[in-house]
This record gives C-alpha cells, sequence and structure tokens, in this order.
C-alpha cells in the first residue's frame, strides 16, 4: 500500500506526499478554492517534478470517481471492500436470481431496514451516482454502497431477498 503524509498548508489548502509502492513520488495539492493541483517527480531525483497538472473542482471529482472505480470496475475486482475507520464502502454485484430486481430503492426501504447508503449503480453503458428512491435496481448492475460492516451485510441481504 501506498504511503500517504499529509500536511496543512496555512492560506492554501493541504498537501498529501504520496510515496507509490512500485517508487514513484507525487505530491497532490488542495487548494482552498477548490483547485488541486499534482505533481509527478524524478526517480532519481526527488526534487525534480517530471509533470504536473491542475484540475478544477468538477474534474477533479470526475477523475476521482474514476480512478475509484465508479465508472468502470475491472474484472478482477467486482466485489470489492475499502474500509474507513468502521465505514465500508463496498461493491455489490446484482445476480439476476436477486429478489431486489426491478424494484426501486424506496421500495425496498434501503436505509430504513439496513442503515445502508447506496452512493451508486453501475451499470454496464451507464452510472447513476447517488441515486433517488425511484432508482431500479437492475440484473448485473453493481451497487456501491457505504455504511458499517453490519449495514452492508443487512443490505447483501435485502439485495438477495428483497
Amino acid at each position: 500500500m501506498a504511503t500517504i503524509r499529509e500536511s496543512d498548508l496555512p492560506g492554501i489548502g493541504r498537501k498529501f506526499l504520496v510515496q507509490t509502492i512500485s517508487g514513484d513520488k507525487m505530491v497532490i495539492v488542495i487548494h482552498d478554492d477548490g483547485r488541486r493541483d499534482i505533481y509527478h517527480f524524478e526517480e532519481n531525483d526527488p526534487d525534480e517534478i517530471i509533470s504536473s497538472i491542475s484540475l478544477d473542482d468538477a474534474e477533479a471529482r470526475q477523475i476521482g470517481s474514476i480512478i475509484g472505480g465508479m465508472n468502470y470496475m475491472p474484472k478482477a475486482l467486482e466485489t470489492i471492500e475499502v474500509a474507513l475507520d468502521e465505514l465500508i464502502i463496498e461493491w455489490l454485484k446484482v445476480e439476476p436470481h436477486y429478489k431486489s430486481v426491478g424494484k426501486c430503492i424506496a421500495d425496498l426501504q434501503v436505509r430504513e431496514k439496513t442503515g445502508a447508503t447506496i452512493l451508486a449503480i453501475v451499470e454496464k453503458h451507464k452510472q447513476r451516482i447517488n441515486p433517488g428512491p425511484d432508482d431500479i435496481i437492475v440484473t448485473d448492475s453493481t451497487i456501491v454502497a457505504a455504511g458499517v460492516r453490519k449495514q452492508i451485510r443487512a443490505l447483501k441481504e435485502l439485495l438477495v431477498q428483497g
């Protein structure tokens, strides 16, 4: 796993120094105005910048969702779990035999019954970020959900049982 060091930049924002497993070094600066600057450094000279890019807030969020797997998830990662302290973000594949297929989020009462939050529904050629109560669960889609382990287990059960 990469090593990440954070530091405040008073009057500017926050800096993240990332050292990857492969040895790459990059710095991400998140400015208070929402702009992000990313710097990639030369491996043999850690002070020499190879490249840099500046993104506005919307671009950074869009790229973040791509990197985070919201738009496309490699086949090897059909189910993945990310843990942030007690919070779990998990990708759940909807199988054809699930009783939740064809039902909307409101009908399933996802939040009320499980406490989990559906962050996105990803289909083959479409993704619904922050789906609403009327969004329908579709076969072979992937549900991106957040909650504690107990809530995610309850959501999995609800998807299967309907």
